[in-house]
């Protein structure tokens, strides 16, 4: 890896084409444990888009289709000519055998979800170092009957004849299991085995020459221009703010805007941290009456993000206006947004963003017209686990780096109804407690957010030998992957209790404490 090679720049050893399929972002995740640069493109890259690229691999996804029925995604059928090495996984493999020449079919009765036992027929190549009868996920209702001229099978499951199957000679690949997932035992040997085996692929995606490369990289974009980062305190704009402190100094400004509805202590931590700790340039913008006085009588929660995110338009303007001129806008947006936006943000041949969208921790949709930046987004080629390691090799505090995912709302939308300062400094209390108590048990780590919720009823109970008239608070706590889907934590009851006593006895005007055990789906993770 060249350290003056842009991230942008760099081609991706591996390119996975995603058809449709929950797990081709964990795909190109599993590959990057590997330390080779991976990409997600769409099913319908071409062939000469490939050859330009020059990936050393490509896996085809899985995906929800059918490959016999009409309208089913499919590949440039040229691909598979290219000379490049190809591992089709579930529908991939599908795909491969229909368009090759096989046969693939309903598996009615047969179909096969969750852990099936494979036996490995072939222990070369793609099966070295994975162990037969270890446990392969399943999730599929088709089956290839017949294999096209020159296949042959690999494995096999007791439902499935032909679970894994190759072309050795044309380097072509397929396997009917997951191997991306946490079920698949050995599923990350068999992806190291592709990519470095068969596809030749070298270590060289680390931390360390990422951030090289980044900091090479805004320097050159930016030389002297000015940039401007709206920072809000979570991992992706912390760890941002610090890349570009290192890359640009003095040139980086930081603008903090306090709006009233984080979590208790947070602003002047967060002052504290980056102003005079590391001595990073941020402006403190303190709106807090301004937006809580666009709250006044607003109880519908879109209506309350819609409010928020229109008055952080018109903060962060006029602000960017005082405190400018400025060039550029650093944006903390990472892959997974890149991905999902790709249809209508990003040119699929270039990666290049084609119109300006502010992602802030409000979650707004666009800057006003009159406000023209140059984008600055080193992190777009980024995982959150990714970015997480750039935090901590940058010198990010792990207060920050492990910090649970915090709404770009804040309390506003963890409060039910209309927000006021009396439901705000409540809220806040009960939140801290929660936090600690967690963090007290040694919890965090496992936890993917907790936290508290205000609703605007009131219950009876009885403190002091008197009757009160207090509001609940609802402790709301999950375990999550991805954030997509999330279970609830199963806290344990002296855990539960700590914080129930303590919220109730130091935080004035809550009498109650009940515990949410909805799992996402069907509820979600914050209740507005």
């Amino acid at each position: 890896m060249s350290s003056t090679q842009s991230d942008d720049q760099r081609k991706p050893a591996i390119v996975i084409l995603d058809f449709g399929s929950q797990y081709s972002e964990l795909i190109a995740r599993r590959v990057r444990e590997t330390e080779v640069y991976s990409l997600v493109l769409s099913y319908s890259t071409t062939a000469e888009d490939l050859r330009r690229l020059s990936p050393k691999g490509i896996i085809l996804s899985g995906g929800p289709s059918s490959v016999y029925v009409d309208g089913a995604p499919r590949c440039d059928p040229q691909i598979w000519e290219l000379g490049i090495p190809v591992l089709g996984v579930c529908y991939g493999m599908q795909l491969m055998v229909h368009q090759l020449g096989g046969k693939v079919e309903a598996a009615i009765g047969k179909a096969e979800y969750g852990k099936a036992p494979l036996q490995i027929d072939d222990p070369t190549e793609l099966f070295t170092n994975v162990e037969t009868n270890s446990t392969m996920w399943m999730s599929h209702g088709d089956s290839v009957l017949q294999l096209p001229d020159g296949f042959l099978s690999l494995a096999h499951t007791s439902n499935t004849p032909m679970a894994a199957i190759a072309s050795q000679e044309r380097k072509l690949y397929g396997v009917q299991f997951h191997p991306e997932v946490v079920h698949s035992k050995y599923g990350m040997s068999l992806i190291r085995n592709f990519v470095y085996h068969i596809c030749g692929c070298d270590p060289d995606w680390t931390t360390n020459t990422f951030v090289e490369e980044s900091i090479a990289q805004v320097r050159d974009q930016v030389g002297s221009k000015r940039v401007l980062l709206a920072l809000s305190g979570g991992v992706d704009s912390s760890t941002l703010a610090f890349l570009l402190n290192r890359a640009i100094g003095e040139k980086l400004t930081c603008m903090f805007i306090d709006q009233g509805f984080m979590r208790k202590g947070e602003p002047e931590f967060l002052m504290e941290l980056f102003k005079k700790k590391f001595h990073i340039n941020v402006e403190y913008i303190n709106a807090r009456e301004r937006f809580i006085n666009k709250l006044s009588g607003i109880v519908d929660p879109e209506q309350k993000r819609k409010i928020i995110g229109t008055e952080f338009i018109r903060v962060f303007e006029e602000e960017s206006v005082r405190l400018g001129p400025f060039d550029y806008l650093a944006q903390g947006t990472l892959y997974p947004d890149v991905i999902e936006s790709a249809g209508t943000n990003v040119d699929p041949k270039t990666g290049e963003r084609m119109a300006v969208k502010i992602k802030s921790h409000h979650n707004v949709g666009g800057l006003p017209k009159d406000l023209q930046f140059k984008l600055v987004e080193p992190l777009r080629r980024l995982f959150k686990d990714e970015v997480r390691k750039v935090g901590r090799l940058l010198g990010l505090p792990e207060e920050i780096v492990r910090r649970h995912p915090f709404p770009g709302p804040g309390l506003a939308i963890r409060i039910i109804g209309e927000v006021t300062h009396e439901k705000l400094n409540c809220l806040r209390d009960a939140d801290l407690i929660v936090r600690q108590e967690i963090l007290n048990a040694g919890l965090y780590p496992d936890v993917w957010q907790a936290f508290a919720v205000l609703l605007p009823i009131r219950s009876v109970g009885v403190m002091g030998d008197q009757r009160t008239y207090a509001w609940p608070i609802v402790l709301r706590c999950v375990s999550s992957e991805d954030g997509m889907t999330a279970d609830w934590s199963r806290l344990p009851y002296d855990v539960l209790e700590k914080i129930s006593n303590r919220i109730v006895n130091e935080v004035t005007g809550v009498n109650r404490v009940v515990l949410d055990i909805t799992s996402k789906p069907p509820g979600t993770i914050e209740w507005e």
